[in-house]
C-alpha cells in the first residue's frame, strides 16, 4: 500500500513541462557569433551541423509560433533560410539556390526554440510530448524526454531544466536509431522583458570533444515582429 501510494503521489506531483516554458516570449531577434569550430570534431555529429559552423555571425529572427528567419553571409555569398509551420525555404541567390519542402513528415528536422535552450508553449502544444524522468541530484535541475507527438520520428531529446529560470542547461540529442549524436550545454543565461535566454552554448560530440561554441548577443525581445518577415 505504502509503494502504491509513493507512486500515485509521483505521478500527480511530478513536475510539468508546462511551469518552464518562457509564457512571455513572443518574439525574439539575437545575432549568433562562431567562437570555435573544430570541423573533425563536427562532422562527428553530421554533416549538417558542420556545415552551420562556417558561418561567422548568424542573424536570427523568431516569432511564435514556429516561424524563424536566419540570415548569413561568408564573404561575397548570403544565404536565407526561413521556416514557418512546417514549410522549410533556403535561398543563397548567388549561387542560384532557391529551395522549398514541407517538413510536415520530418518533424525533427524542424529548428525550433528548443535548438537556443529555450522552452515555448507553442512547443508543446500538439508538437512535442515532454515525460518526466527524474530530479537530478548534481544540479537540481528537472530532466525530462522529449519526443514528437503524433509522429513516427522517434528521435529524442533528454533536457536538463533550471527550474527557476525555465531555461535548458543541457540537451542530449538522440537519433531514430538510438543512438546520442550530441550533447548541448546552454551557459551565461541573462533575463530580457520577462524571458530568459542562454547567451552561450557549447557543443560535444560522442567523444566528449567540444566541437563548437556560440555566442549569442544582441539579444531583443517582444518587439512585435511583422509576419512578413517570415514570408515564404
Amino acid at each position: 500500500m505504502i509503494t502504491m501510494t509513493a507512486l500515485l503521489a509521483g505521478a500527480v506531483f511530478a513536475p510539468k513541462i508546462e511551469d518552464y516554458v518562457q509564457k512571455n516570449l513572443k518574439d525574439a531577434t539575437f545575432v549568433a557569433k562562431k567562437v570555435k569550430s573544430v570541423q573533425r570534431e563536427l562532422q562527428k555529429i553530421n554533416d549538417d551541423f558542420g556545415m552551420s559552423y562556417r558561418f561567422d555571425t548568424i542573424k536570427f529572427s523568431y516569432k511564435e509560433p514556429f516561424k524563424l528567419r536566419l540570415e548569413a553571409k561568408v564573404e561575397e555569398t548570403s544565404a536565407l533560410y526561413l521556416i514557418n509551420g512546417t514549410t522549410q525555404v533556403f535561398r543563397v541567390p548567388r549561387l542560384k539556390v532557391n529551395t522549398k519542402q514541407s517538413l510536415a513528415n520530418a518533424p525533427g528536422r524542424r529548428q525550433t526554440p528548443l535548438d537556443f535552450g529555450v522552452l515555448t508553449p507553442a512547443m508543446f502544444d500538439g508538437f512535442m510530448d515532454a515525460k518526466f524522468v527524474r530530479v537530478d541530484r548534481a544540479t537540481g535541475a528537472q530532466v525530462f524526454d522529449i519526443t514528437y507527438a503524433n509522429s513516427d520520428d522517434t528521435s529524442r531529446h533528454r533536457i536538463w531544466v533550471d527550474g527557476e529560470k525555465g531555461i535548458t542547461i543541457r540537451r542530449e540529442w538522440y537519433k531514430q536509431n538510438g543512438q546520442q549524436q550530441a550533447t548541448f550545454f546552454y551557459e551565461s543565461p541573462q533575463k530580457a522583458e520577462g524571458v530568459w535566454v542562454p547567451t552561450r552554448m557549447t557543443v560535444k560530440n560522442n567523444d566528449d570533444k567540444v566541437a563548437g561554441i556560440t555566442e549569442y548577443s544582441a539579444i531583443r525581445i517582444n518587439q512585435n515582429l511583422p509576419d512578413s518577415l517570415f514570408e515564404l
